[in-house]
């Protein structure tokens, strides 16, 4: 028999925020790997537009617009997921949002909630609601299931000025190592990725910045921006059979900036 833990057919996937950047370039991969797809996001153009992408792989692919800092919009959102999908196998909390202040005592207190209600609270909100799915499915005897933050590698190096967005990462951490702890007994797995550098709509003042350019990516080892397409293959993964005993670790994918 051909060896095909990648294969992702017959799993569902939703991704959070993946009508751009990071989250689409995984549901792309999930797509082209055989899942069924869905995508949140706010934009409701850029999601249509994302969708329609999506679908170029043949699979099913399904949208909604969905504001993952409202508690009670992910726990309405959850559940027609489910039910419109049928099955959730594999949930990426990946919607995020920074807020550079002109430095760290001048930061408001505004500021800092605005980004914690989507980078932490919003997280915390959908993997809860996922993890009610996947422990009511094991408890009906269809064990199994994956859930993933996407953290930064900001909680590594540091984000001047960005303090709130790299400490609402860094939470998601042990938020993954307890959820991957207390529900292992069925069969559901968690884990974090710290992407480095990527292109995408929040690094784009980054990305037309000579400086930035020549100092902080000049000295990635692969010597160059981190793509979208880029985390396809960690999120197939994470969806696939492949990773069945692999829980509560964190996947650095930062083209070895944080080891240089």
């Amino acid at each position: 028999m051909t060896y095909q833990p990648f294969d992702l057919g017959g799993k569902v996937a939703l991704v959070t925020g993946g009508n751009g950047g990071i989250g689409l370039g995984m549901a792309e991969a999930l797509a082209a790997a055989g899942a069924d797809v869905m995508i949140w996001g706010t934009n409701r153009e850029k999601t249509k537009a994302a969708e329609k992408q999506l679908r170029s792989h043949g699979g099913r692919v399904e949208s909604a617009i969905v504001d993952v800092a409202d508690e009670s919009a992910v726990v309405d959102a959850m559940g027609s997921a489910a039910e419109a999908m049928g099955r959730l196998d594999f949930v990426a909390a990946n919607s995020g949002r920074g807020a550079r202040s002109p430095s760290f005592h001048e930061m408001t207190t505004e500021s800092w909630h605005h980004v914690m209600a989507l980078n932490l609270d919003g997280a915390f909100w959908t993997l809860r609601e996922a993890a009610k799915h996947m422990v009511a499915r094991a408890e009906a005897g269809d064990r199994g299931g994956s859930l993933v933050a996407i953290s930064s590698t900001s909680v590594i190096h540091g984000a001047p000025a960005n303090e709130a967005y790299g400490a609402s990462k860094g939470a998601l951490i042990p938020m993954v190592k307890g959820i991957a702890v207390e529900y292992g007994k069925h069969d559901i797995r968690a884990n974090a990725i710290l992407p480095g550098w990527t292109r995408s709509e929040m690094t784009a003042p980054l990305q037309a910045w000579d400086k930035f350019n020549e100092k902080a990516i000049g000295r990635v080892p692969v010597r160059r921006w981190g793509e979208p397409e880029d985390f396809g293959g960690i999120a197939v993964y994470l969806a696939s059979d492949a990773s069945r005993f692999h829980t509560g670790d964190t996947f650095v994918i930062d083209g070895g900036y944080t080891v240089f």
